[in-house]
Formats: structure tokens, C-alpha cells, sequence
């Protein structure tokens, strides 16, 4: 309506541009109004309400040019503020999808499937392999490794064997296992973690628009001086003149470029930010938490060393282990066969695996042996006293090895702390992030082994989800500007409850993608400080663009209130300072 308005102008059909203008003015004017009186009726006095004030002082007096130019202003810098905004969450939706929906009840030696919401606290419950364990429980019966990452965030499986308490959420990946039943399913740990997620999701405090922060000083100076034109001058048009050229389209456009540009900023340092409001809070953060495995680890065991008995030669023992470990799909046989890689490996005969235990073969003629120190000692009782002496008493995740019956040593395993970690550490606290902390689910000992290697003071371990929550929420009540950074599905709930959370997508979990503000998506670590210095630098330039707006719209103000700017050419001078803003906000792409 605006364009056919200045060609009807420019072809000299006046009478018909103005009422194209006026036309225009009525339809897309009015719900700019409407949606500023709804606001303000819910006690919300914002940045527009000086907008509207024009809008309807323009009709009013017959100048629909000027008004039509300020509601392109106002809706396109709330086009541009749902532009920086993030998207909907699917996430919550699919943790909840992947939970079971059946159960293998045992009774009375016969298994029944039942949903999982008639599991009752003493049941028997049989867990196949390949599938989630559907309550906390106990196992009676069975051995097999549980995959815990979505717990607990460790890569590394666990033994299962009976009398071990097993959570729901936890995968079974070999043997099945019998259950018995030490909670009911909606009052499991999985179920927790999907509540705390939700919970997260709908008490973060809204984000309030950085121009309504300053409208609330700067429309009561506008309004004010309306009111000392009108009694000196008794002119509306001079009034709506200061209305026009007071209209914070400043406020409105400033924030908004600014988060464009910088989110675009932080892009090409892998970083997705999800919205303005995630980029202001970057801004303030005072304490960053992260989590340990798979943010400030890589994520999954590597064999660390392998260490052979006198007799043996070290890559001989990693070589032959490699051969009978080639057909499992085990994650530690994977990292086992990985760092045989620079070895010729043979082809193993005769395997026979034990789930949860190890795995025995033949290569070139010789019977090899692998897995937990306790299988060997059971499929070669003599090796026991030589175990015992070669193994280390501190505790570590190690398979033996036993090659013809005899203790050949053992591969130990370890989740590597990431490269160039105690830098990044560094640069956060350069940035002004005064407290670092680290929270884990792992093992204390090890969680502040790892807090010792990166310079991070204040470390603690044996967390469940909940107690990451916790954590969280007690720093933030206690004043602190919290960014949480985490990549596992037991991460997500802090995440949320953090006033930023960011995830690291390129080996974490969907739900903690979803939950975070910030997402990294290459898996090097070195780009997360960027995000603080994105969000500081993004704010810098905004706020320098509104006081510059506002400051040349009060001189504006000033000519317009002697009569020296109509309103059309008011308008037209807003536009120009619109254009000022917009261009330094810009800024923050750099």
C-alpha cells in the first residue's frame, strides 16, 4: 500500500495516493494499536506505545504518509526480533517417545508383555538385550555391560551382575537380564529427567525486549514534551511532528540488528544461538559450569596403555587381543581393535564370547583369552596368582589378557581429556567469567582428577541429574549468571535451568541440543569462549545504537517542537535515523 501510494504520488494522482495511504494506514495501523493496547491493559507499557500515539495522531490530522512509514518501521522490527528468535522444541516430546512402552513381566515362570505403567514395585522384570530397563530396579539374575550415558553421561558400560541397582533409562547391550522392580515407572530416574526437562522449559524467566527497558524513561520525556508543545503552541500537527520524530524506531530496530548480525557472528564460529535474548544473557555470565564427559573429555574410552608380564611383548599382547576382539560389537573391543590399527591383526578362529564377560579365540594356533580379570581367572584358574601381582591396585577400567592359558598382561581404558582444554578455561576467565566449575556424574576422584588437568578449582562427582538442577538453580538464586555446558541427555535439565545452556551437538544427545540456548556443532572445544565474547561484544554495539538513536531522535525532537520538521518530512528524518542505527548495529557481524 505504501509503494502504489508513492507511485500514485510520483505519476501525480495525489488524491489517489492519499487515499491508498490512508487506506493502508487504517488496515495494518490498527492492529499495530490494537496489539499495543492489549499490552498495555496487561500492565505492559512498551516501546511502541509512542508508535501507536503517532499512528493515531496521523490519521486523526490527515497525515497518513508519515504514519504508514512509521508501522513499516514498528512491524518490521518486530518481524525482525521473531527472525533472531529460536525455534520450537521437538525434543521433550521424542525423550518421552524413546521411553518403553511395554515390559517383559515374569510370574510364575511364564513372560507377559504389560505397558510399563502396570509395573509394580517387587515385579520381575525381564530386560532383553538392545532395550532400555523400564523402572529402577535390582538385578536377580543375568550379566551383561549397561550403556548408563543417558544418566550419568559415561561412555564407558557398566558390568551388570545380580545384586546391582539398575536405573531406568539404562541400556541393556548384551545378555538379558531379570529385574526386580524397586519403584514404579512414572516414578523412575528416566521419568525424572524427562520431568526436570519440562519444568526447566516452562519456569526460565522471559526474556524482556531491550527496547522496552528503555522505553519506560524515554516515553514519559516524549510524552512530556507533547504536552509543553501543545501549551505553547496549541498547533497538533506540531505535536504530532515530536510524535513522528520520537517514535523509537531506535529502540525498536537497534536490539534486533544487533542480534541478527551478531548471531550471524557467532555462526561462523560453529556456534548457533538460538535467540536474542540467549545472546543478552552470554553477555552477563559470571560463572560457567561444564559437564565432563563428552565436554571436557572426548566422549568415549580409548586404551590408554597396554602393559604385558615379563615373558610377553607389549604389541604382541595388543595384537592378539585386537584378533579375537575384531567380531564384537563391544564398545571397548572397538576401542581395543582402534588402537591396534598400526598392527597387522590375524584372522581369529573357534570364538566363543561370554556377554558382560569377555571373549575367547584362537589366532595362528595359540588361544587368546580377553576380557574382566575375573573371567580369566575363572576360564584359566592358574593365571590367578600372577593377576594379582600384575595388575594395579588403583582403580581403572582394564581387560586382561591370557594368551594359552597363561597371564599375558592387560589393555587399560580411559576417556581422554580433550586438546587444548586448560586454554579454553583460560580465555573464559580472561572474558570475565570469574568462577569455573565442574559437575559429573562420574566417580569423584575421577571428576576431580580431570578438574586438576584443565585448572578448573571446584569440581564434584556421583551427581544425578537432579543434583546438576540443583547445583544450577542454587547459584543463580544466589545472584550468579550461570552457562551451563553439557552434550548428554543428563545434562539437558541443567542445561535449561542455566541462564544459558550450551550443548556440544557433534557427539551429544537430541534433548540437550533442544534444551540449550547455544548450540557448538564441530567438536572443537576451542570456539565456546566465542560465545561469551559474541554476546558481550553484540550488546556493546546494541546499546551504543539505541543511545545514539535516542539521542539524535531528542534533538529531532527539538526541531520539530519549533516548528521546523511537518510531520511528512519528520518522518523522513526518523527514517534516516533509522538507517544510522541500523548501520553501526550491523557492526556486530564483524
Amino acid at each position: 500500500m505504501l509503494v502504489a501510494g508513492i507511485v500514485a504520488w510520483l505519476v501525480g494522482y495525489r488524491d489517489v495516493a492519499a487515499t491508498a495511504w490512508t487506506a493502508g494506514l487504517v488496515v495494518v495501523g490498527s492492529l499495530v494499536v490494537i496489539q499495543t493496547l492489549r499490552g498495555m491493559f496487561r500492565g505492559r507499557f512498551a516501546a511502541d506505545v509512542v508508535a501507536s500515539m503517532a499512528i493515531v495522531g496521523a490519521f486523526a490530522l490527515g497525515q497518513p504518509f508519515a504514519g504508514l512509514v512509521i508501522v513499516v518501521m514498528q512491524t518490521g522490527g518486530e518481524a525482525l526480533e521473531r527472525y533472531a528468535e529460536g525455534r520450537a522444541s521437538r525434543a521433550l516430546r521424542e525423550l518421552e517417545d524413546a521411553a518403553p512402552r511395554i515390559a517383559h513381566r515374569v510370574r510364575g515362570g511364564a513372560t507377559n508383555d504389560v505397558p510399563v505403567d502396570e509395573i509394580a514395585i517387587g515385579d520381575a522384570i525381564l530386560v532383553r538385550p538392545g532395550e532400555m530397563v523400564p523402572c529402577d530396579g535390582t538385578i536377580i539374575s543375568g550379566q551383561s555391560h549397561l550403556d548408563t550415558a543417558t544418566l550419568t553421561g559415561e561412555p564407558i558400560p557398566v558390568r551388570a551382575n545380580p545384586g546391582l541397582r539398575v536405573l531406568s533409562g539404562t541400556l541393556n547391550l548384551e545378555g538379558p537380564l531379570t529385574i526386580r522392580a524397586t519403584s514404579v515407572a512414572a516414578q523412575s530416574q528416566y521419568s525424572r529427567i524427562v520431568e526436570l526437562v519440562r519444568t526447566a522449559q516452562t519456569t526460565r524467566a522471559p526474556f524482556q525486549r531491550v527496547a522496552d527497558r528503555y522505553a519506560v524513561w524515554f516515553t514519559p520525556i516524549t510524552i512530556a514534551a507533547c504536552v509543553v508543545a501543545w501549551f505553547v503552541t496549541r498547533d497538533p500537527v506540531r505535536v504530532l511532528s515530536i510524535l513522528v520524530v520520537a517514535t523509537p524506531c531506535p529502540l525498536i530496530l537497534a536490539a534486533p540488528v544487533a542480534f541478527v548480525a551478531g548471531i550471524n557472528r557467532a555462526a561462523r564460529s560453529h556456534l548457533i544461538v538460538r535467540n536474542g535474548g540467549a545472546l543478552e544473557a552470554l553477555s552477563t555470565i559470571d560463572v560457567a559450569v561444564f559437564d565432563k564427559t563428552g565436554t571436557l573429555t572426548i566422549g568415549h574410552p580409548e586404551v590408554v596403555r597396554t602393559v604385558a608380564a615379563p615373558t610377553f611383548d607389549a604389541d604382541v599382547v595388543l595384537q592378539l587381543a585386537a584378533a579375537v576382539e575384531r567380531g564384537s560389537g563391544h564398545l571397548l573391543a572397538r576401542a581395543l581393535v582402534a588402537a591396534a590399527d598400526h598392527l597387522p591383526v590375524h584372522e581369529a578362529t573357534d570364538i566363543v564370547e561370554t556377554p558382560g564377560a569377555g571373549v575367547t579365540g584362537v589366532v595362528d594356533g595359540r588361544q587368546v583369552t580377553v576380557g574382566a580379570p575375573s573371567h580369566i581367572r575363572t576360564v584359566h584358574p592358574g593365571t590367578a596368582t600372577a593377576l594379582e601381582a600384575l595388575l594395579p591396585r588403583e582403580s581403572a577400567l582394564r581387560a586382561a589378557v591370557a594368551i594359552d592359558g597363561v597371564a599375558a598382561g592387560y589393555v587399560e581404558y580411559a576417556d581422554r581429556i580433550r586438546p587444548g582444554m586448560r586454554r579454553v578455561i583460560d580465555r573464559f576467565r580472561a572474558l570475565g567469567v570469574r568462577h569455573v566449575v565442574l559437575l559429573s556424574g562420574d566417580a569423584t576422584v575421577n571428576v576431580q582428577a580431570v578438574a586438576a588437568d584443565v585448572g578448573i578449582e571446584e569440581a564434584y562427582g556421583d551427581l544425578t541429574p537432579g543434583d546438576k538442577v540443583a547445583a544450577v538453580a542454587g547459584m543463580i538464586r544466589n545472584g550468579r549468571r550461570v552457562l551451563m555446558v553439557g552434550d548428554g541427555t543428563n545434562d539437558a535439565p541443567a542445561l535449561g535451568t542455566a541462564t544459558v545452556g550450551l550443548a556440544l551437538a557433534a557427539g551429544g544427545s537430541a534433548i540437550s541440543t533442544e534444551a540449550a540456548d547455544v548450540i557448538l556443532l564441530t567438536d572443537d572445544p576451542a570456539n565456546l569462549p566465542d560465545a561469551v565474547a559474541v554476546g558481550q561484544r553484540t550488546m556493546r554495539i546494541a546499546r551504543q545504537s539505541i543511545w545514539g538513536g535516542m539521542t539524535l531522535s531528542m534533538v529531532a525532537m527539538g526541531f520539530a517542537a519549533a516548528g521546523m520538521l511537518p510531520p511528512a518530512i519528520g518522518a523522513l528524518v526518523q527514517e534516516g535515523i533509522d538507517v544510522a542505527v541500523i548501520v553501526n548495529a550491523l557492526r556486530a557481524s564483524r
